[in-house]
């Protein structure tokens, strides 16, 4: 017997025209609420209609940024079923976040039949179109209206769900990247590993900035000593020089990415030789010239593989695999994609089946 209450909506919206959707601008009918109060634990687990949270201006989450969230998709398969990507991970990931921002954690049985009664009421809206899917946004906010600086007692779960396609408007083309040298995304022993809003607002400058000389993304250095590679945007990040596949570690300051680890167990399946290391941007730029940096690309939820083209560091501009897609970037897309909509088989059991 279900533990959420659901509301339907009395007024669906018009479904959007599937070849305009773009990512993260159109939203189903309903979302999943539940609460926590200090002393009750979570309550209250509803599916109601999409719209407005009421909030007191002194929440919490506005003044101290106590906040979490999670992205993961639901894939509509050619038989017509509904599955989802590994969501046992992105729950524990959460669950990491949670410990990190001093936010009580969830069930986890709870939170995976949310996603999926969540799903299945707003299944219309999973679109059909190839490469098309579900993005499913749960988050976590702090509400206990107080200006002081301690953890909230009170917050809000809430999932929200976005027709989307792809990502990027230009598709799987190569994008070009720019080492940022002055501002740092994360630092050991902060919140880099943590999904929450903090790290994304630290980025939007240099964002901005790689923007404006033409770059698509910034290829972020490590916060100490401004050498070693970390992510690529707000993207896990991999390099293929001389035959190795090299990625940055897990040492903290960067997401732990459910799409980085499928790569790399994927590559692995493959026989390729994954190094899990410090890579600085002189060894980068180095094998660049040398003509040993052979493929490189960025791993994310949204965009599931992001092909890189062209990197550029101060003066230096090196293309990247003559700035065209690699073999082992397009085999690893073309693989990956194919299991998230259940095109082959999943022989790593990553897929869970609503219907």
């Amino acid at each position: 017997m279900s533990n959420i209450t659901i509301h339907k909506t009395t007024a669906p919206k018009a479904k959007p025209d599937q070849s305009k959707l773009g990512f993260g601008k159109i939203f189903s009918d309903h979302m999943f609420l539940m609460d926590y109060t200090a002393g009750k634990g979570w309550h209250d687990a509803r599916i109601v209609p999409y719209g407005p949270i009421s909030l007191d201006p002194s929440a919490m989450v506005f003044h101290y940024a106590q906040e979490i969230f999670e992205g993961l998709k639901a894939y509509r398969r050619a038989d017509g079923g509904i599955q989802l990507f590994r969501p046992w991970a992105n729950i524990q990931r959460m669950k990491n976040s949670c410990e990190r921002l001093c936010i009580p954690v969830l069930d986890d049985d709870l939170y995976l039949e949310a996603l999926t009664e969540l799903v299945k009421l707003d299944a219309d809206w999973i679109p059909t179109e190839p490469d098309t899917s579900l993005y499913i946004r749960p988050f976590i906010i702090a509400t206990e209206p107080h200006v002081g600086v301690h953890a909230s007692s009170s917050y809000i779960f809430c999932i929200i769900t976005s027709p989307v396609g792809a990502y990027y408007a230009e598709g799987l083309n190569p994008v070009k990247i720019y080492v940022e040298s002055r501002d740092v995304r994360a630092v050991k022993g902060g919140m880099g590993y943590a999904k929450t809003g903090g790290n994304y607002a630290a980025s939007l400058r240099a964002g901005e900035i790689a923007g404006q000389k033409g770059y698509s993304q910034v290829l972020w250095l490590d916060g100490a000593e401004r050498k070693y590679i970390e992510e690529v945007g707000s993207m896990n990040v991999f390099f293929k020089i001389d035959g190795e596949v090299v990625t940055p570690p897990l040492a903290g300051s960067i997401l732990p990415g459910v799409t980085r680890d499928s790569c790399i167990k994927i590559l692995e399946s493959w026989g390729y030789t994954v190094s899990q290391r410090p890579l600085s941007a002189e060894e980068l730029f180095d094998a660049a010239a040398a003509g040993k940096l052979e493929e490189a690309w960025g791993s994310g939820t949204a965009a599931v593989i992001s092909p890189i083209g062209q990197i550029a560091w101060g003066d230096k501009q090196e293309t990247v695999c003559g700035g065209k897609i690699g073999e082992v970037t397009q085999k690893l897309y073309d693989y990956l994609t194919g299991i998230q909509w259940g095109r082959i088989e999943d022989p790593f059991g990553w897929i869970y089946k609503i219907s």
